[in-house]
């Protein structure tokens, strides 16, 4: 049963973090809600062999990878614009406009700022959570950066005195 408690205690302590990790890459609530859950019924099925150190990495390279594989299966455009608004979830109004953008970021180019920026992952830990090379991980962010740029616009504090 030791088991059972300190994998509910894990999922506790770090599913709205995995979660929040999903959204960032996603754009949705309900589909990082989907892929925070599948990422951890795949880490208890693997819990007795997943090292307690580790354990995060591996939750976050699977919610990774699950992000990926959906988009590399769902290759159509969405039927309706987002809301302005989601239903609850947790970032505020001022980073709306910046998840609006992040959306408009191809999903590795997403993935790879996700990781680097928002988990500050190091170059070479980015590359072996997304499975490809350090030079991918470079031109990956480098354009999803200017993508990034393109689609956020003008900073909101842009003003000259």
């Amino acid at each position: 049963m030791r088991r059972d408690e300190e994998f509910s205690e894990f999922f506790t302590s770090r599913f709205d973090w995995a979660r929040r990790t999903a959204y960032a890459m996603c754009g949705d609530w309900s589909e990082a809600e989907e892929l925070a859950q599948n990422a951890f019924v795949k880490a208890y099925a693997k819990w007795p062999s997943i090292r307690r150190d580790t354990a995060v990495a591996y939750v976050r390279t699977i919610v990774t990878r699950l992000f990926l594989d959906s988009r590399r299966r769902r290759r159509e455009d969405p039927v309706a614009d987002l809301p302005e608004h989601g239903v609850g979830g947790g970032f505020d109004d001022p980073d709306a406009r910046l998840h609006a953008a992040l959306r408009q970021v191809p999903p590795k180019q997403r993935a790879a700022l996700v990781l680097r920026f928002v988990h500050d992952l190091s170059i070479e830990q980015t590359a072996a959570e997304l499975g490809c090379s350090i030079g991918n991980v470079k031109s990956q962010t480098a354009r999803g950066l200017a993508t990034l740029r393109e689609a956020y616009g003008e900073p909101v504090n842009s003003e000259c005195a």
